[in-house]
């Protein structure tokens, strides 16, 4: 939204590869397990590489404007410590077999973001 109002860009539509993550997503449904594990590999990989990321970006493109995105109410460390305990406290009250169903997410959340990421560059093909 911010760089269609700022620099009248069109908003562009959601790619193939978006509508496919997010159908992936809505198909979880009650798989919470599932789900944590796909929220958990975005939070920690966007408040980690992505800050770093964003920073450059903006310093080579937007004078350094920081964006609403990476704003956080608060100390980020100690917001991401009590994300990660919260998590962590919802799990250890899953069964092994919820376990195993967080765990196998995993190549699903990387493929997905993957897929993302890789629109987003212009690349034609997910890692």
């Amino acid at each position: 939204l911010f760089l269609t109002q700022k620099y009248k860009l069109p908003r562009p539509a959601v790619g193939q590869r978006g509508l496919d993550y997010a159908e992936q997503i809505r198909d979880m449904g009650s798989r919470i397990p599932e789900f944590m594990c796909h929220y958990y590999n975005f939070y920690f990989a966007h408040t980690a590489g992505g800050r770093m990321i964003g920073k450059k970006m903006s310093s080579l493109l937007l004078n350094k404007l920081t964006l609403e995105f990476y704003k956080w109410d608060g100390d980020l460390n100690d917001i991401k410590g009590r994300v990660r305990e919260n998590i962590e406290t919802i799990a250890d009250s899953w069964t092994r077999e919820e376990k195993d169903l967080c765990v196998s997410g995993t190549v699903g959340a990387f493929k997905g973001g993957g897929g993302l990421n890789s629109y987003l560059s212009g690349g034609g093909a997910g890692h």
